[in-house]
């Protein structure tokens, strides 16, 4: 139970029909779940229109509205509130119902277009090892210490944040890693957090089905920074053209690091293989298990936030040399018959071809990269060609397949991505749209000593087809096929 004017401090209000000196015991944007006492929230969304629900909503026992327009007919003894941004205003109402968790703890968020999972989600695991209770909320979980929770987006909605943040706090949780998506800022589901820090990864081709173009996406990234306070640090990755934009405006502490460049933090890569890396981070070397160019990023990145955090140096660099890769991220094995089989969650652009790039830095050409990859339905479609020539440039065979098709015709898609294929490279790839068959094609090709990288998935354990989800394990099933061929 609330005071309703309590969960109302920060909101922009417009207008007050009512008194908000009731009692509530619930929020909700969602009508199917409003119960006696509780409050709507009536939020436009890009499918349905919250306001539509205000009546239902009033049926099933709200005793508050919060809208951007106050319905034509207003009911006895129901508060009506109207607000600037409704879904602003739930990010504030969540924050205050559950007590500012956030202010409890170090929240730190990762914003970027790839690298966000596997920053934050290490740092949880680095962490954890230092001793410290945890909290993740990322793309493929959410973690209150040891105890594991399903994720359903990456940046849930403002009330389960807040939820899972309080938890948290009762369970003495001392840091919380927070992959910050595009969608959750532009939706403000990050409006009223207290953030300890914000780390920017890079930023390249994605969400444009979202987004009306690729300067909304980068500044929708930026406000995230705009909004962190001063007491906050700002780290980001200078490599990235638009690591110093992310700054421009921001009153937190400024920190960089970088490759390439000039940086606070700077490594450089004096091993590369498919064992590990080996990295200089400023003045210090470390050997790392996980691989590649962009996960040399990925470490540095984690261990500058560590030292910002207050981890000492030593500590921090032993912590990394036991770090493991995580879940659908680079996750690799090798067969009896000594076939190399990497699942990675590449389905943009610029992170297929770093994943390629980096095969074939530790590779030594005398074994075949068989790429298997598809793009997802009802997603980006400008980023399917740009797939389809950088898995058939940086591969020696490709199967193009399905991803996630949703409700797109899965040979469309494929289409799509196949225009991107250049005349010369025509007879490397072929298309099998049903996604098992092009794995277990691409293990039938295989001979020993080569690699197949399977893209797009990652972590997911399912396919969704036409509105149905399939048990679907990239990881699993390519073990499973590889095994039977061993036999």
């Amino acid at each position: 139970m609330a005071e309703l004017k309590d969960i109302l401090y920060k909101v922009t209000i417009n207008a007050v029909v009512g008194s908000t000196s009731l009692q509530v015991n619930a929020i909700d944007f969602d009508s199917r779940n409003i119960a006696q006492g509780d409050v709507f929230v009536a939020i436009k969304g890009s499918i349905t229109d919250g306001h539509q629900y205000i009546d239902l909503a009033i049926e099933k026992g709200a005793v508050a509205i919060i809208c951007e327009i106050l319905p034509e007919k207003l009911q006895n003894k129901i508060t009506y509130i109207e607000v600037e941004s409704a879904s602003r205003a739930l990010a504030f109402m969540a924050a205050n119902y559950y007590q500012n968790p956030s202010a409890n703890l170090k929240l730190v968020g990762v914003t970027g277009t790839n690298g966000k999972t596997t920053v934050a989600t290490l740092l949880y695991h680095l962490f954890k090892k230092a001793g410290f209770k945890v909290g993740l909320l990322s793309t493929v979980k959410v973690m209150i210490d040891n105890t594991e929770h399903k994720a359903t987006h990456t940046t849930p909605d403002s009330l389960t944040i807040n939820k899972y943040l309080s938890l948290m706090s009762a369970a003495g949780v001392e840091f919380c890693f927070m992959e910050v998506s595009s969608h959750g800022i532009h939706q403000n589901r990050t409006e009223g957090l207290h953030f300890e820090g914000g780390i920017f990864t890079n930023l390249s081709h994605d969400h444009l089905d979202y987004h009306s173009s690729f300067a909304e996406y980068r500044d929708v990234k930026k406000s995230f920074f705009d909004n962190l306070s001063r007491g906050a640090f700002a780290l980001v990755n200078t490599d990235d053209k638009n690591g110093l934009v992310m700054l421009q405006n921001t009153k937190a502490k400024k920190y960089t690091y970088a490759l390439k460049t000039y940086a606070d933090y700077k490594a450089q890569i004096l091993e590369n293989q498919f064992s590990g890396l080996l990295l200089k981070m400023n003045d210090s070397e470390v050997w790392t298990r996980l691989i590649g160019n962009f996960n040399a990023y990925n470490i540095l990145a984690i261990y500058a936030a560590a030292e910002l955090l207050g981890l000492e140096k030593v500590e921090n660099l032993r912590l990394i040399s036991e770090l493991e890769s995580v879940s659908g991220r680079f996750q690799y094995f090798i067969s009896d018959e000594k076939i190399t089989a990497i699942v990675d969650y590449a389905h943009t652009p610029d992170a297929l071809q770093n994943v390629l790039e980096t095969i074939n830095s530790i590779r030594t050409k005398n074994e075949a990269l068989i790429t298997v990859v598809g793009c997802g339905g009802d997603r980006d479609k400008k980023k399917r060609p740009k797939m389809g020539n950088i898995a058939s440039t940086l591969s020696t065979k490709v199967i193009f397949t399905s991803d996630n098709p949703r409700s797109e015709v899965p040979e469309t898609i494929i289409d799509d991505i196949e225009k991107g294929v250049e005349p010369q490279n025509y007879k490397k790839t072929v298309s099998i749209t049903d996604r098992k068959q092009a794995i277990k094609t691409a293990c039938q090709m295989a001979q020993p000593n080569d690699i197949i990288l399977i893209a797009g998935k990652g972590h997911e354990t399912y396919q969704e087809i036409k509105g149905v989800r399939s048990d679907f394990d990239d990881y699993k099933i390519v073990q499973e096929l590889l095994k039977q061929l061993d036999k």
